[in-house]
């Protein structure tokens, strides 16, 4: 896996018209090769669109992939000594390769999803008490 790749956004338009000709069972084709679209492929398609449409950097990663400390540090956005000691804390699950820390791709995106759940949850919270006291929120 390398590093994240920035590459120039179609127009605005030219996303939109392919997004909006993008159905199941319609065929994809380049040259001589050809995918018919499952639903699928059409969601997933759809929102990496809309992400570049944003102008937001993707990477597609297969959720079984096993990512080294570097990569998945990157992934979160965050140091590889933080993601460390995520890992040696449990809170995000890993196996050893030799001496190697491999954390699987799933499941770094349920810790990430987990956490902004928790910041959801915590922002919430601070809002109910904010109204509670009259501070206008």
């Amino acid at each position: 896996m390398s590093g994240l790749v920035f590459a120039p956004v179609p127009s605005a338009e030219a996303l939109r018209v392919f997004r909006e000709k993008l159905a199941p069972g319609k065929v994809l084709r380049l040259e001589e090769a050809s995918l018919v679209l499952t639903p699928e492929l059409v969601q997933l398609f759809q929102e990496l669109l809309e992400a570049l449409s944003r102008g937001e950097p993707v990477r597609i990663v297969p959720l079984e992939a096993e990512l080294t400390t570097s990569q998945a540090a990157e992934l979160l956005g965050v140091s590889r000594p933080y993601l460390v000691r995520l890992l040696e804390e449990g809170k995000i699950p890993y196996h050893k390769v030799g001496a190697h820390r491999r954390v699987r791709a799933k499941d770094l995106l349920a810790y990430l999803e987990a956490s902004r759940k928790r910041g959801r949850e915590i922002l919430d919270e601070l809002t109910r008490e904010a109204q509670e006291l009259g501070l206008g929120y």
